[in-house]
């Protein structure tokens, strides 16, 4: 059966929150996420009584990044190999895309983990605030995969390039305060009071120069991220690559199983 919607849109008036809806599985991206986030970013996108976009996670975690159980449910490749590319492709990058490009401003509100393609999300958005006991985590590596939804750009774009590699190949946790301190995220707040001043921040946002913010969002995006499509495609690439590799079996294996992984380099 298919989740209950999956991602809730609420409006109040030029504002806009995007909830994931997955609480129980710590929101994490299944099937149907992908496909409800995907339709919720194009229609706010598309909508011009919309002015200002919050991105955030139902209950404990803002995405705990892809649902590992549903890799069973995707196409496979003629190898046999989990269909990764398609994914990225046809459903995670436009969502990405869709929020860079966005001619108004995106808010992430990071409740809890942002771990995988739940930081790629948050890290698509232009502010970032967090709560003080969440925790940024590039996760890719501890199961033999590769970043992707855009943090291979996003990510040395904000911390530079030897805080990227740290967070790509350690796959550590980045607490919020070392995520501030890094210039990962532009805020911290408590945790009682996150919803609060993330609603203020929202609606500060719509109710300011709409075409000024896009105007500034464009040169940005023009001075950072020029070559966002060939490096998302690169991304979708790589990972699919790594999808046929061992390594990535035993990573799954392992994270089922509740175990370390043996990884044999392969």
């Amino acid at each position: 059966m298919s989740d209950p919607e999956t991602v809730l849109v609420r409006r109040e008036g030029a504002a806009v929150t995007i909830v994931l809806n997955r609480p129980d599985a710590l929101n994490a991206w299944n099937h149907q996420l992908g496909i409800e986030l995907l339709a919720a970013v194009q229609s706010v996108g598309a909508d011009p009584e919309v002015r200002a976009v919050l991105i955030t996670g139902a209950g404990r975690a803002f995405s705990s990044g892809a649902d590992l159980r549903d890799m069973g449910t995707r196409e496979l490749t003629p190898k046999g190999h989990p269909d990764v590319h398609t994914t990225l492709t046809q459903r995670y990058h436009p969502i990405i895309t869709g929020l860079r490009h966005m001619p108004k401003p995106v808010i992430a509100a990071v409740n809890g983990p942002a771990v995988g393609i739940g930081l790629s999300l948050a890290l698509a958005a232009d502010l970032i605030v967090a709560a003080e006991s969440a925790y940024l985590l590039l996760a890719f590596v501890n199961i033999g995969l590769v970043p992707d939804g855009g943090s291979s750009l996003f990510v040395p774009s904000r911390v530079g390039i030897a805080r990227a590699a740290e967070m790509a190949m350690l796959g550590e946790r980045i607490p919020a305060r070392q995520a501030l301190d890094w210039g990962l995220i532009n805020r911290v707040v408590a945790d009682a009071e996150l919803e609060t001043e993330a609603q203020a921040l929202l609606a500060r946002l719509a109710a300011g120069p709409t075409r000024s913010y896009a105007g500034a969002k464009r040169q940005l995006n023009h001075w950072l991220y020029t070559r966002m499509d060939e490096q998302l495609e690169l991304e979708a690439d790589i990972q699919q690559e790594m999808a046929g590799s061992p390594d990535f079996a035993e990573g799954v294996s392992a994270f089922v199983q509740k175990r370390q992984p043996a990884f044999e380099g392969r």
